[in-house]
């Protein structure tokens, strides 16, 4: 019987295929929309969470701890002071501390942020569950100490990101720009320009999105600039750079790991009341809540517009069926007249609201999945976000089978209208 009914509600429903094709439309439309927010949120914190695996503590001059989290960790803002490189030393030096990864921040090479830090850099810092950071092509840059020459200075280490995006290759020579402008006339330390001696493999983070060089390097394209201009009539040639004082005078943010995580509030609470030095010392997992507590309100305005979008496709479910329903009658009169009772009618018109919406959001999560898997390497590429799994989704597919549940439910609409019709209501020719 159901079977029977599954298939004349089909064939029913393929007959009036050009006006339930906008409302499947419609329905493909708004589960796309729902799970679709659901999966930039989820992605979206994923990346976030994933790119400070390793980090116990973030250590930057004086601010909110969402701005030092955002411009040290993803390379968004810029700071607006820096933290002496003498706090550097003694946060390495201090038995408390696993280990220290400064981080320097201010200038780009083509739009990417170029970051100056320590060879350690690739051995230490991690990612995701855990992960270290391995290299697709070549090694690591070298720390520079006195009596290396030149070329040691100017070794880049690139993100995957970069590398693909720019077609650079191992023994490629760039040459960085002062500050983060994307677009210049022309690199402003061209005349030091870098080798590509590294590549990363991807990670899924801002890590393939930077330029990575040693904190001495960062410092060597700068010994003829001063507050942030060339010095007029200074130019100094790379290979004389050797010749200067090249240890930095501070960095943007320090990355640290504790041996003992337990005493990670004390360490924190120490330094922030530091009276010798105005520093801002954040938990990057506290950071992140912040953050999205911040931008929780956003969350809630599109979730609430991808429920009203939901909302009118499932009552232009029940509003197209009514209409289509006076022009049924007859229909609905020759199912009686052969002795199909109300309760089938009943049955049979819910069927069809059911039908519509199962494919529709069938259609619509197939739909995602695959825009999902085609737009994932640019959605990387242009946001630093790597796409979560849509089975992930956990409140995602609830919001979905509640909206294929709550216009499946409407259907009851139209069925009860026609289950109260008598049978010579489609078979009078006056009311046809």
């Amino acid at each position: 019987m159901i079977q029977t009914l599954l298939l004349l509600a089909s064939r029913s429903a393929w007959s009036r295929k050009a006006s339930l094709l906008l409302l499947l439309l419609s329905v493909i439309t708004s589960t796309c929309l729902l799970l679709g927010i659901d999966l930039a949120r989820q992605s979206a914190k994923a990346s976030f969470s994933n790119a400070v695996a390793g980090t116990d503590l973030i250590v930057g001059a004086q601010t909110s701890p969402v701005s030092l989290l955002l411009y040290s960790v993803f390379r968004i803002g810029q700071a607006t002071q820096n933290v002496p490189y003498s706090e550097f030393e003694r946060l390495e030096q201090d038995p408390r501390v696993k280990h220290a990864l400064p981080i320097a921040l201010g200038d780009s090479y083509r739009g990417f942020a170029v970051v100056g830090t320590k060879s350690a850099y690739f051995e230490q810092f991690l990612y995701g569950a855990r992960q270290n950071l391995q290299f697709a092509e070549g090694q690591s840059f070298e720390d520079y100490q006195i009596g290396k020459p030149a070329g040691v200075l100017f070794q880049a280490v690139l993100g995957a990101e970069v590398a693909k995006r720019l077609k650079h290759q191992l023994g490629d020579r760039i040459a960085l720009s002062h500050g983060m402008q994307i677009q210049q006339t022309g690199p402003s330390h061209a005349d030091k320009p870098f080798t590509v001696v590294g590549i990363l493999k991807p990670t899924g983070t801002p890590v393939d999105q930077s330029v990575h060089i040693s904190l001495a390097g960062m410092e060597a394209i700068h010994v003829d600039w001063a507050a942030g201009v060339p010095v007029p009539g200074a130019d100094i040639p790379a290979e004389y750079v050797t010749k200067f004082n090249l240890q930095p005078k501070s960095v943007t943010a320090v990355l640290l790991a504790l041996n003992n995580r337990a005493g990670v509030f004390r360490i924190q609470r120490e330094l922030e009341n530091r009276p010798d030095a105005a520093l801002s010392a954040i938990l990057p997992g506290v950071a992140l809540s912040s953050l999205w507590q911040t931008v929780g309100l956003v969350e809630q305005v599109l979730l609430f517009v991808a429920a009203l979008v939901a909302l009118v496709s499932a009552l232009g479910l029940v509003s197209v069926m009514l209409v289509a329903l006076g022009q049924r009658r007859r229909e609905m009169a020759v199912l009686r007249s052969v002795g199909a009772g109300p309760r089938t009618v009943f049955t049979l018109l819910c069927l069809e609201s059911a039908l519509v919406m199962l494919l529709g959001v069938s259609l619509g999560i197939l739909l995602l999945a695959v825009a999902g898997s085609a737009f994932a390497p640019w959605v990387q590429a242009q946001f630093g976000l790597q796409l979560v799994p849509l089975f992930e989704l956990k409140a995602g597919l609830a919001a979905v089978a509640a909206f294929a549940g709550f216009g499946s439910l409407l259907g009851v609409v139209p069925a009860v209208q026609a289950y109260r019709s008598q049978l010579q209501d489609g078979l009078n020719p006056r009311l046809n």
